[in-house]
Parts: structure tokens; C-alpha cells; sequence
């Protein structure tokens, strides 16, 4: 049976805590989406001087998202659960760092500072593990 956080699918959508089997579907293809995406992004820092971090800072998302394209159900998973508040705990505080470091280092544009796009990296992994994360039963 299709499942996304907990929910029962409905045919036809409608009230309750139900969601459309359209809505399940979409967040599937959402999740399986950023789950390439994130691979993608982990795939081109091979040439960057940390790329150890970044290749490790985006495959976690990549995996936890196509985990989740493949069965919503795995958010509630003890692992899932805990890896994936580790990561946003991690990305927080990276961003906070290079928050901090930009604004008192700031010489051009946030966008061509390396800063600038690594906290623009961490903002999309948070913001998409806030989004995947369970909202509880």
C-alpha cells in the first residue's frame, strides 16, 4: 500500500488526514528527483579541494531522498530518522559557520565567494530534509 508520513492514500483526495494517490505519487517522483540531484551535486565536486566533504555532505540526501522515492514509509524508520537529523543538525551549523564567515569576509557578490555557494548548497539540503522529515503520525 502507498504511504507518504503516515498518511492513508484516498482515492480522489479529498478530506481528512487522507492524501490523493496523485499526491503520494508526486512525492515520489519529488523525492527520487532530488535524490539525482543531490547525487549529480555530489558527483561534480570531484574537482574541488574538500571534495571529500561535499561528496559526503550531498550523498547523504541523495540516498535519504531516493530511500524515500522508493518507500515513503522509510521516514519512519529509526535509521532514516536519526541519519537524516544528523545531516540537518550538520548542515545547520556548516551554514551558520559560513554564514558567519561571509558576512564578516564579504569582498564581491555572495554568489562568486566559494562561501557563498557551498552555504547555498547546505540551505537546498536542509530546507529538502526539513521537508522529507516525518511529521509525525
Amino acid at each position: 500500500m502507498d504511504h507518504v508520513h503516515g498518511y492513508e492514500p484516498v482515492e480522489g483526495g479529498g478530506g481528512g488526514l487522507g492524501i490523493s494517490l496523485w499526491q503520494c505519487h508526486c512525492w515520489r517522483f519529488c523525492n527520487v528527483f532530488m535524490g539525482f540531484f543531490f547525487a549529480l551535486a555530489a558527483y561534480v565536486q570531484i574537482n574541488d579541494p574538500d571534495a571529500g566533504v561535499w561528496m559526503v555532505a550531498y550523498s547523504i540526501p541523495a540516498i535519504l531522498s531516493l530511500l524515500t522515492g522508493i518507500n515513503p514509509q522509510i521516514t519512519e524508520n529509526l535509521l532514516w530518522k536519526s541519519t537524516s537529523k544528523l545531516h540537518m543538525i550538520g548542515c545547520a551549523v556548516g551554514a551558520a559557520y559560513l554564514g558567519w564567515s561571509i558576512r564578516h569576509h564579504l569582498s564581491r557578490d555572495i554568489i562568486h565567494e566559494e562561501e557563498g555557494r557551498e552555504l547555498f548548497g547546505l540551505t537546498i539540503i536542509l530546507i529538502w530534509l526539513l521537508l522529507a522529515y516525518p511529521s509525525g503520525k
